[in-house]
């Protein structure tokens, strides 16, 4: 018999449900598709029942043409899309749909909340020290923490928030209808901004921040480890994925940081880039650590006791997927936007794609900031458009790039890359030549996040330890920068910074003129 794990990963687009050896080694998956609801007021949403009904009807598909008898898969294991909020009363009812990190309709209450009769960058200065000192960060005045979506509903939506009897983020709430049991683990509880967190071993919440932050503890869930058991998968969960009742679920962990160790880039100071609707380029480092005015932060990893840096970039992959279903209009698939993109030169002939569709958070903190293509003439085609789209990612990654690399005081001599932008070969071999890195292609790239699932409950269940982590994942290719395409792209770059200059300050005088 050999042991395999069933994870679900909750993506924006939907959950992916994959079935795992303890050594990460990747057997079949399936996916569901989930849709969007993005409202006019700023708010984007998403339901949690259809979460749960796409990951049991991907499981079903799984298990019905996997040769792995059902009683080989040991464990489950949850990551998920973070900084969202789902509100459930005592009962387990849902309250309300997920507000997910898109969402920025809690920013006016987040201004209001951080600041005082004295503001510094938008914060009351004795609040911030706390905050900085406390949890590594503080409370983005994007509105896209999960604070902010609390305290909007708090606002907006009192009877909900009255009603609620726990606040769970998308992989807790998951965690919650496979076992009966409300936890949180100890790094997806962090965008709420209530933890203290100077010992990455023992995260509790703090009293003076909850009440900074006006939220009743009684309303959030108890905190454990991400490698701790949160309990047996109940009869009626396993009956409907088609798994053995009984089974440990192990706490898991958000996105970012399973990415961080299904990238297998565990060891400190080894970077790894992840492109997927979002995009972060992040490393563990052996510090706690804030840079406040580019919103990056060391913060506690699932690892025990280990520290990553946390940043996100909001619109990456997402960038092509609306491309594809909303201005080419063609019905393509990513193969071949791909075959498209190829047929132009590097630099796109002058062709340049801000990839600013929702916003941005790192390393600028800008809801306001938004997309588009510049230098477009009679000329242009559909190639333009698709490789523009690739390289402007690029570029917003470079940016990233130099700011974590001050960040952690070295550069990255090279990145493994994940998600599903790293599919692509093409992909892999732009974001060589813009960010002068060798990229390393991890093997099964979309599934870097399972596999750090996976990969976090073999720690969890004594199958594994830490320093197996780096040797139990598989490069595929790895890409060196091209040296004739370095001033094309050093080109491109530098006018990829002015243009956001330029963008911000007309997204800044209409934003004051809207409100």
């Amino acid at each position: 018999m050999t042991e395999h794990v069933l994870t679900i990963d909750l993506g924006t687009s939907g959950p992916k449900v994959a079935l795992f050896t303890f050594d990460g080694t990747f057997v079949d998956g399936d996916f569901s598709p989930v849709d969007l609801n993005v409202l006019p007021d700023g708010g984007v949403e998403q339901s949690p029942s259809a979460w749960w009904t796409g990951a049991v009807s991907a499981a079903r598909r799984l298990m019905g043409r996997t040769t792995i008898p059902p009683d080989d898969v040991v464990a489950v294991a949850v990551t998920s899309q973070w900084s969202g909020t789902v509100p459930i009363d005592r009962d387990g009812t849902l309250l309300h749909d997920a507000i997910i990190w898109m969402d920025a309709r809690g920013a006016a209450e987040t201004r209001r909340v951080v600041g005082g009769a004295l503001r510094v960058q938008g914060y009351e200065p004795r609040k911030l020290r706390t905050w900085i000192s406390r949890t590594g960060g503080a409370p983005a005045l994007s509105g896209k923490d999960s604070i902010s979506h609390i305290l909007w509903l708090q606002k907006e939506r009192p009877d909900i928030a009255r009603a609620t009897w726990k606040y769970l983020e998308p992989k807790d709430w998951l965690n919650y209808e496979l076992t009966g049991r409300c936890t949180a683990t100890y790094d997806s509880i962090v965008l709420h901004w209530v933890t203290d967190n100077r010992d990455a071993a023992r995260v509790d919440y703090d009293p003076s921040l909850l009440r900074i932050c006006e939220l009743d503890r009684a309303q959030l869930p108890d905190l454990i480890p991400a490698t701790s058991v949160v309990g047996p998968l109940t009869e009626t969960a396993a009956k409907e994925l088609g798994v053995p009742a009984g089974i440990p679920v192990v706490g898991g962990t958000p996105d970012l940081q399973s990415a961080a160790i299904g990238s297998g880039a565990v060891r400190d100071f080894e970077g790894h880039l992840y492109v997927g609707t979002s995009s972060w380029l992040t490393c563990h480092v052996p510090f706690k650590k804030t840079d406040l005015f580019h919103g990056i932060a060391s913060l506690p990893s699932p690892l025990p006791g280990k520290y990553y840096v946390a940043d996100e970039q909001e619109v990456a992959g997402g960038c092509l997927e609306w491309l594809r279903e909303h201005a080419l209009e063609t019905g393509d698939d990513f193969g071949r936007l791909d075959a498209i993109a190829a047929t132009v030169a590097p630099g796109s002939d002058g062709v340049i794609f801000t990839p600013w569709l929702n916003g941005e958070r790192t390393p600028v903190d800008d809801h306001t900031l938004r997309a588009g293509w510049h230098n477009l003439s009679l000329g242009t085609t559909r190639g333009h458009l698709v490789r523009s789209v690739l390289e402007g990612v690029a570029c917003n990654s470079r940016w990233l790039l130099e700011t974590v690399e001050k960040f952690v005081g070295r550069p990255f001599p090279w990145l493994h890359f994940v998600g599903g932008g790293a599919q692509s070969e093409l992909w892999c071999r732009i974001m060589a030549d813009v960010l002068d890195r060798e990229i390393r292609q991890v093997e099964h790239p979309i599934r870097a996040n399972a596999r750090g699932a996976a990969l976090l409950a073999g720690i969890a269940l004594g199958r594994i330890g830490v320093d197996d982590l780096a040797r139990n994942v598989r490069i595929a290719k790895c890409y060196a920068p091209d040296p004739a395409n370095r001033a094309i792209y050093d080109d491109r770059y530098a006018e990829f910074r002015t243009l956001h200059k330029q963008t911000s300050r007309r997204t800044k005088r209409h934003d004051r003129r809207a409100t």
